[in-house]
């Protein structure tokens, strides 16, 4: 009977756990930011910040570090970000147009460089 007992327990914590889970609150960004910017303030307490938006204090101080070192890098002048593609197709053909150009004229001088040594030999 005992065995029941505990299989039937482990079966009902486990259905518990995915309800829980399945029901957990998303915080976006802009939340996050808010309860963060409420925490460095100092106005209240975080103990108190974290019961009235629900949170636990190692998600609050989570949260915060994480902010605190995206500003971090931010003034450090980290900021470098992806292309997109249309971006890179851009920079390409630019490229591509510049580099035409640079090869038109080195050819064109060139040509202007032996002109200029022929029309000398020609003087004497």
């Amino acid at each position: 009977m005992r065995q029941k007992s505990g299989q039937s327990k482990a079966a009902a914590d486990k259905v518990v756990k995915g309800i829980r889970r399945k029901t957990r609150k998303h915080y976006s960004a802009e939340e996050k930011i808010r309860v963060v910017l409420a925490g460095l303030r100092g106005e209240e307490s975080i103990a108190s910040l974290c019961r009235q938006e629900g949170i636990s204090e190692s998600l609050y101080y989570s949260w915060s570090k994480e902010f605190l070192e995206a500003g971090k890098r931010r003034l450090a002048g980290d900021t470098a970000r992806q292309a997109t593609s249309p971006e890179v197709k851009d920079l390409r053909s630019e490229s591509a147009a510049l580099k035409e150009v640079v090869a038109e004229l080195t050819l064109e001088n060139r040509l202007l460089k032996k002109s200029m040594i022929a029309d000398g030999e020609d003087e004497e």
